[in-house]
């Protein structure tokens, strides 16, 4: 209805002929002033009715390839809109209110016939992570005089897509792990196929045919499936400090979406990591779980992001652990309390010996080093990455907890602003 009366202040002039025609009509009722009056409102309920049913008997529907995508690459999705009333449209506008950062998915498409439908694709290229919105949609139209601007938001299924972080291929990144070989093997299950059997179960759809135990099924008549057993190998977690004190630089509502150009056959720029450790800091997280979980090692993540609010993955395998991680990762934001001391303490008593703990952190505090060091007394072995809040605009600089570090044999990497992380994670300072 905000429309209806922004389109009476857009044609005040028309408006006010007509009423002045009504007016003259009635003081002297000459014909011209009558016809002048029937003109006038005829127009106006003629406009009226076909502007309102230029926004109505519309359909649209959204086709979306993926609901999950990764930063730095595209998302891609194909909107249709349909016009499934007995008149022809003469132009709609469809506005796509998605909060998902340069995302161009609205249209003006003009002449569409009576059951007719326009398609159009939707690249967008994804610079920031997080869970975004699709939708809602809403359309605008007019009639062909201009007079009225109608609005109608469509009853359409808003869903969300998930941005994950970007992570880098670290092929030269080699820390200390811990190797439990000839040991014993983990009592836990698995769905893998790995070299220790731990007994047979009946036959489940969609195991495959190499888990069928043959002599078993020959002697009960029935399939029976093999159950496995994880290999001998150490668990890796990784510590996510998101305490919000220690952060330096952009937060993650301070970042602004890249400016895309104006023109869509310009050359897209180059994604480059916002300047806040909060940043560095999940994608650096990201970047491990993809490189320990593609050697199929056991990992873990544990990180508290809003105040004592605690975000862990359980230490587990495979394409799936990578994905739950990539989820938590993509809303991780720095809004924790807890100190990281307090973390690895309390969280610290999970672990197990020659189990390896990653920590990630921007904090130059001296109390985590010496949690990290108890770690590393029970036989854990511990890495720290350190992220220099120096670099990205603080006034503190991590020398002193590098010192601190060496002086306890923890190995450890370091971070600034702007470094290759690919680069910097393959060189250990010990």
């Amino acid at each position: 209805m905000s429309y209806f009366w922004q389109s009476v202040e857009r044609n005040w002039v028309l408006f006010s002929l007509g009423l002045a025609s009504l007016v003259a009509a009635l003081f002297t009722g000459h014909p011209l002033f009558f016809s002048l009056m029937y003109l006038f409102g005829a127009m106006v309920v003629i406009s009226m009715g076909w502007a309102w049913l230029n926004v109505h008997w519309v359909r649209v529907t959204r086709k979306v390839q993926t609901r999950h995508v990764q930063v730095g690459y595209f998302f891609e999705e194909q909107l249709v809109l349909r016009n499934i009333g007995p008149l022809p449209k003469l132009w709609i506008e469809l506005k796509d209110q998605s909060d998902l950062p340069n995302h161009r998915a609205s249209r003006v498409l003009s002449t569409i016939g009576r059951k007719q439908q326009r398609d159009w694709h939707v690249r967008t290229p994804c610079y920031q992570r997080g869970r975004f919105r699709l939708g809602p949609v809403s359309v605008i139209s007019s009639d062909p005089f201009s007079l009225f601007l109608f609005k109608q938001d469509l009853p359409m299924f808003t869903s969300h897509v998930i941005v994950y972080p970007m992570a880098v291929d670290l092929a030269n990144f080699q820390p200390p792990i811990g190797e439990l070989t000839g040991g014993d093997v983990v009592q836990r299950r698995t769905h893998y196929v790995t070299t220790n059997v731990a007994g047979v179960r009946e036959y489940s759809f969609g195991d495959s045919f190499n888990r069928i135990h043959w002599p078993t099924t020959a002697r009960t008549g029935r399939l029976m499936a093999k159950e496995f057993e994880l290999d001998p190998m150490a668990d890796v977690w990784i510590f996510l400090d998101m305490q919000q004190n220690v952060q330096a630089g952009l937060t993650y509502a301070q970042i602004r979406p890249t400016p895309l150009p104006r023109v869509h056959w310009e050359k897209l720029p180059k994604f480059s990591l916002p300047a806040s450790t909060e940043e560095y800091g999940v994608t650096i997280a990201a970047s491990l779980s993809q490189h320990f979980l593609r050697q199929n090692r056991s990992l873990g993540l544990i990180t508290y992001p809003k105040a004592h609010h605690r975000e862990i993955a359980q230490s587990d395998r495979g394409e799936r652990q990578l994905i739950r991680i990539y989820e938590i990762l993509a809303v991780t934001q720095a809004y924790g309390l807890l100190p990281l001391a307090e973390l690895l303490v309390s969280e610290g008593t999970r672990l197990g010996r020659n189990t390896t703990a990653i920590i990630i952190t921007p904090s130059i505090e001296p109390t985590w080093v010496a949690a990290a060091r108890h770690l590393n007394d029970r036989g854990i072995r511990v890495v720290a990455i350190l992220i220099d809040p120096s670099s990205f605009g603080a006034t503190v600089t991590s020398l002193k907890t590098e010192i601190e570090l060496v002086a306890n044999h923890l190995p450890h990497y370091l971070i600034r602003r702007g470094d290759d992380l690919a680069q910097a994670l393959g060189s250990r300072r010990n």
